[in-house]
């Protein structure tokens, strides 16, 4: 388990009583962080299979996982203003804006957006791991060609699109998924629990912000983002096609 490791890993740079909570929070997070990438590259596999139930399966245990990273706020909303204050300033240019993990899931959910990598060095394992995930298909085209595989019509411009290129949402592939749920087999089912996933990212998504509101106002965020109104920026869902049919049903 190399506990030793893992619990010699918190090393304040300040006397504030709170700081190990905040490390620990998000030491926490990079390996929930850790566990959801190897998540979504087996759920990849799986709907690149056409394999229905497993894929269920392994979206049941990320959604659990998102839930329970979105409901750690609770504990780090115990700090007030004036706590985090007392350290923040000893964080120099240290930032959650900067985890490579995190830079990562988005691109696996389908975020192609080169400036990212502008906060990794050049060379470096995470700049590699980041621009890779935005060199392989995203979730999003693993559904597609899951589909394809049970027998619907993928706009072949879609199912063999430039998968470097952030896709944008498609009439065509709403009129397709519209006919999934028509059809309400198990592809339908799986497509439900996609909008779950997204709607989990976007619920962290959400919590965090109400966080960093709560705690630092309207002030920039450590690593130079502007903060609040940043993450408010990064609410747009993951899925839009997905989204966008509800209102056609």
């Amino acid at each position: 388990m190399a506990l030793d490791e893992i619990l010699g890993a918190q090393r304040p740079v300040s006397d504030s009583h709170d700081e190990t909570l905040f490390i620990v929070i998000h030491q926490v997070y990079e390996l929930w962080f850790k566990q959801t990438l190897h998540e979504m590259a087996e759920l990849q596999l799986e709907l690149a299979g056409g394999f229905t139930a497993h894929a269920m399966r392994t979206l049941h245990r990320l959604l659990r996982i998102l839930k329970l990273a979105a409901a750690q706020m609770d504990v780090l909303e115990t700090m007030t203003p004036g706590q985090f204050s007392a350290f923040r300033g000893k964080l120099g240019t240290s930032s959650g804006f900067q985890s490579a993990q995190f830079r990562e899931i988005e691109a696996v959910l389908g975020r192609r957006d080169e400036r990212v990598l502008l906060g990794q060095p050049e060379g470096s394992p995470a700049h590699d791991r980041i621009a890779a995930a935005m060199a392989r298909p995203s979730l999003y085209d693993s559904l597609l060609t899951y589909l394809y595989l049970r027998g619907y019509e993928v706009p072949k411009d879609k199912l063999y699109r430039d998968v470097t290129e952030h896709l944008e949402p498609s009439q065509d592939l709403q009129d397709l998924l519209l006919r999934v749920y028509q059809d309400d087999t198990g592809a339908a089912q799986l497509c439900e629990r996609m909008v779950d996933l997204d709607e989990c990212v976007q619920e962290w998504r959400y919590r965090h912000l109400k966080m960093v509101e709560r705690t630092i106002g309207a002030r920039p965020g450590t690593g130079g983002s502007s903060g609040g109104h940043y993450l408010m920026s990064s609410l747009a869902p993951c899925f839009p096609d997905l989204w966008a049919i509800r209102s056609a049903m």
